[in-house]
């Protein structure tokens, strides 16, 4: 059940947030910088690639690999970008019986596809760097002659290894320290209770995606503006702002997100492959950090692989049992919550000062960086209203009458955003805080 009265306290907040996830997203925008910075130090912008690769193939598991997936979408077809899960996992020995279980993660394995060679780059990226089956997929692809980079914390040893297999290193950048944070009532710091299945850090994907994105663009793989990362960044910080704990709930799009989705099953739906990539992060995070299940599709297979939701008991719109039964302690019954994610890059409708309509982000100028138009705020992506007058696809406009149909709640956010990325990183950083305040609102 959830405590919506928790979502106006921010003291409350701080306190059920044990392992400080919204202040870790609120530095998401400060990693992206850092991230750069090092990624040039390393050797990045001394970089002269002779061509593109003919394929790039990102290795990792958890955020990293949602970093790969994320990648492949703004790619589009120009090139091939294929993320690498882990394929096996064995256990790994502890030193001694007194120390606690290693990391599930640690004993994963990767496998090259057959076709990998030396046209091909390997992306390993690694928040723990401890992995065998990364160290060991390096040592395969150096045998292979592929051009390796690895994004690992330095040190460890995936970072190690990448120097013997004459990989191009990247620092990854933690997050802040969270040594001092309060422990939950049995003693644990951080959520979960299973200590080789630790919850991942909420904002480590921008320490993978970061680097990734400024090495792609230098190889020319993805296409962006020269200030699109640093842009990106700012983006992160303004949501911060939008979305930061003693923002009243009517006026922080996260926290109204995560009241719209308590006590639903939500289908996350997606317009193109950029909100698709979106929306799978979201269902990730919402089971991660709020324990909500949620499926996640892609217009126009969504309508038809999703149907039979409909059809049955959580779409009915009315309750075919005893009008007249006491339900006072019975639980709120599930029901079905369609969220659409889109990316609109229609200019907005002409107006004061040129500024973008209520609850859409204003457009960018020319070079793609937010503000460049002037606009002086920025309402980022928003709930667009049932009644827009803005063209739909036919896609849309067919989940919008199947919702309809069955009385299931529809509810529609877009980025106005033209550049992919920074509508990609509008939608991500809104619904990964509305994941977090979803979780502390129920588990209060």
């Amino acid at each position: 059940m959830l405590d919506d009265t928790l979502l106006d306290d921010p003291a409350a907040l701080r306190r059920a947030d044990h392992d400080r996830a919204l202040l870790a997203l609120a530095g998401s925008g400060a990693r992206v910088r850092t991230a750069l910075r090092l990624a040039e130090a390393a050797g990045l912008d001394r970089l002269r690639p002779d061509g593109r690769p003919r394929a790039v193939l990102v290795a990792g598991h958890g955020s990293a690999l949602t970093a790969g997936e994320m990648l492949a979408a703004l790619a589009g077809t120009a090139s091939l970008v294929a993320p690498l899960p882990p394929t096996d996992a064995a256990p790994v020995p502890r030193a001694d019986r007194a120390t606690a279980p290693a990391v599930f993660t640690a004993g994963l394995a990767w496998q090259l596809p057959g076709w990998a060679g030396p046209l091909d780059l390997l992306v390993i990226s690694s928040a723990a760097g401890g992995e065998r089956g990364l160290v060991a997929l390096a040592e395969q692809a150096y045998a292979r002659g592929c051009a390796i980079v690895v994004t690992a914390p330095e040190g460890s040893p995936l970072a190690e290894a990448a120097l013997q297999v004459r990989a191009l290193p990247l620092p990854f950048v933690p997050s802040a320290d969270t040594s001092d944070a309060p422990a939950d009532e049995d003693g644990e710091r951080g959520r979960g209770t299973e200590p080789d299945l630790p919850a991942e850090d909420p904002a480590a994907l921008w320490a993978h995606l970061a680097p990734l994105l400024a090495l792609t663009q230098k190889l020319g793989v993805t296409p962006l503006p020269y200030d699109a990362l640093a842009a990106s960044a700012d983006l992160l910080d303004a949501t911060a702002v939008r979305c930061r704990p003693d923002a009243a709930a009517y006026t922080n799009p996260a926290k109204s997100l995560a009241a719209r989705l308590a006590g639903t099953v939500p289908l996350l739906w997606a317009e193109g492959p950029v909100a698709g990539a979106a929306a799978g992060r979201f269902a990730a995070q919402l089971a991660e950090r709020a324990g909500r299940p949620a499926l996640a599709g892609l217009l126009p297979q969504a309508l038809t692989a999703h149907r039979g939701m409909f059809t049955g008991q959580l779409g009915a719109g009315a309750d075919p049992d005893d009008f007249f039964r006491d339900r006072v302690e019975e639980p709120d019954p599930l029901h079905l919550q369609v969220l659409l994610l889109r990316q609109t890059a229609e200019e907005a409708p002409a107006g004061p000062g040129s500024a973008a309509g209520p609850g859409f982000g204003g457009a960018p100028g020319a070079s793609g960086a937010p503000g460049a138009s002037g606009e002086e705020e920025d309402g980022g992506p928003a709930e667009v209203p049932a009644d827009d007058a803005r063209p739909r696809s036919f896609g849309v406009t067919r989940a919008h009458r199947l919702a309809a149909a069955h009385d299931v709640r529809l509810t529609e956010y877009a980025s106005r955003r033209p550049e992919p990325l920074h509508a990609l990183v509008e939608l991500v950083a809104l619904t990964d805080f509305a994941a977090v305040y979803l979780g502390l609102a129920a588990q209060s």
